[in-house]
């Protein structure tokens, strides 16, 4: 047992945005009891602001880790609620698929229900894998509800998966009245100096403009791509992927609204990368990664701008980054969080969930003033192989494509990748097999319908489907099917679920 002596009582969060108020209210939340947790930021310095666009882990964080209201946030952040993604132009120019939350069909014995699919589609008696999954099969028809109370178990409408899209300022803004009211104490200033102690190299304080110091026991690093803790002053070192992972610049321009409020996020490939669209209840938020061997950053943003839905609200913004993660999480007594620990890039909405992955895994693993070496051993290697998974699925997408029709797309289809994903297509391909590594955040479901959405067609399907006879098989996948139409039916459209629980006032 920890005893009170050895606590920490001083927990500094370098940084603002969304990753430091996530931070600073959910160390305030659960270690803020005798314990001083205060977020230095400066207004002078920018936030990046991508990710408006999340996975539905959101959901677990906001309301089981930090207690918060899902309507409130909606409103607070002008949100709308997302289903999974679109992807269009991916595997050949003119293709379209949605990569939904959730579930497929429903297992049976010892296989997942896209096997048993599998050996109908493969014979041209079934439609296609989307048509089996109700988040999948209810975005493009702009349909949303949360799951109903009274929902029969087992039924899709029963555990109807979800994400959201918003504005990243307004939620680090509705964060930080979270976090303030739980106690944490927000300082403004620009950081020039990082003390270090000198017999170990610990971080001892942050010294501000004005000459302030900020003493800590425990920093955060939520600093962004420059790593101000972990990298400049620690030297933790970084890993980039940039040979798999080839965007490294995407710039970015709000719009306003035009059309229905779609549930869902669409990626668009472009010549050189791909374009997001993201709809809040009041805006779009657009931006176009690129990959700056192949194409201006002039070209880019003229790409962006003809390729917008309603008028631009503002200059198209530039961001550069490098693909890749910290080598080290967790040094001497900084954790990095959010950008400052590595960042891929927005293709799949990653960004906002690994921030809040890393922060529960800082609360599960929260040391004494002693810094046991084996808890930041055990966080380093969890947050490596979490990067790790996810780059894999993210080159996924470049990879798996059959266009040449640019040097972009003819290097992505060409290029070599990690083993481990390597492996991953070769048995999907054999007969649809697939194998969740440990704990990979993307399950079965997503790997499934991004190989088929990008034409990776396994040549059979699993031998035990050969047992089911084939009247009881045509009639399983068919009721499947049927559940998830009539599930759709019954959602009201997007539009119509928000004006009834949660609409925004106009900003």
């Amino acid at each position: 047992m920890t005893s009170t002596d050895k606590r920490i009582k001083s927990i500094v969060v370098v940084g603002g945005g969304s990753a430091g108020w996530m931070a600073a209210a959910a160390l305030a939340t659960y270690v803020g009891q005798g314990t001083d947790v205060r977020l230095v930021e400066s207004e002078e310095i920018g936030i990046v602001g991508v990710g408006e666009s999340t996975v539905p882990y959101m959901k677990t964080f906001n309301t089981q880790v930090l207690g918060i209201r899902e309507a409130d946030f909606v409103v607070q952040t002008q949100g709308t609620f997302k289903l999974g993604i679109q992807f269009n132009d991916w595997g050949r120019i003119g293709d379209s698929y949605v990569h939904g939350f959730g579930t497929i069909g429903r297992s049976l014995g010892p296989l997942p229900f896209h096997q048993y699919w599998l050996k109908l589609f493969l014979a041209g008696r079934a439609p296609e894998i989307g048509a089996y999954s109700l988040p999948t099969a209810a975005a493009p028809l702009d349909r949303f509800m949360v799951s109903p109370a009274d929902a029969a178990p087992g039924s899709p409408l029963a555990d109807i998966a979800y994400g959201y899209q918003f504005d990243a300022g307004l939620y680090a803004r509705y964060l930080r009245g979270v976090a303030e009211h739980r106690g944490v104490k927000r300082i403004e200033g620009k950081i020039v100096d990082v003390v270090q102690r000198g017999e170990d190299g610990f971080i001892e304080a942050v010294v501000l403009e004005g000459g302030e110091r900020v003493e800590g026991e425990l920093f955060i690093d939520c600093s962004g791509f420059r790593g101000l803790l972990i990298e400049q002053t620690l030297k933790a070192g970084y890993e980039a992927w940039n040979q798999w992972l080839p965007c490294d610049r995407a710039m970015v321009v709000p719009s306003a609204s035009a059309g229905p409020l779609t549930p869902y996020t669409r990626v668009t490939a472009q010549a050189a990368g791909w374009q997001w669209r993201i709809p809040t209840q009041h805006r779009v938020g657009n931006g176009y990664v690129y990959s700056s061997q192949h194409i201006s950053d002039d070209e880019a943003a003229a790409t962006l701008l003809a390729n917008l839905d309603g008028r631009a609200l503002a200059e198209p913004r530039p961001l550069r980054f490098t693909p890749g993660r910290r080598r080290k999480f967790w040094e001497k007594n900084v954790v990095a969080v959010g950008l400052a620990g590595g960042f891929m890039e927005p293709l799949e909405s990653t960004s906002i969930y690994l921030a809040q992955s890393g922060i529960q895994r800082l609360l599960g693993l929260f040391p004494d003033r002693d810094f046991a070496p084996m808890l930041s051993d055990r966080l380093n290697r969890e947050s490596a192989f979490e990067h790790e998974r996810v780059r894999d699925f993210l080159v996924l997408h470049y990879n798996a494509t059959e266009r040449d029709d640019t040097a972009f797309w003819d290097q992505c289809r060409t290029m070599s990748i990690p083993d481990t994903l390597r492996e991953t297509v070769e048995l999907f391909r054999l007969d649809g097999r697939y194998f969740r590594n440990a704990e990979d955040f993307f399950a079965l479901p997503s790997w499934v319908q991004v190989m088929l959405g990008q034409r990776i067609i396994p040549r059979g399907y699993h031998p035990i489907v050969d047992q089911m006879p084939e009247d009881k098989l045509v009639q399983f996948v068919e009721r499947a099917r049927q559940a998830v139409a009539s599930g759709v039916a019954a959602m009201p459209s997007h539009q119509a679920f928000i004006d009834q629980n949660c609409k925004a006032p106009q900003p």
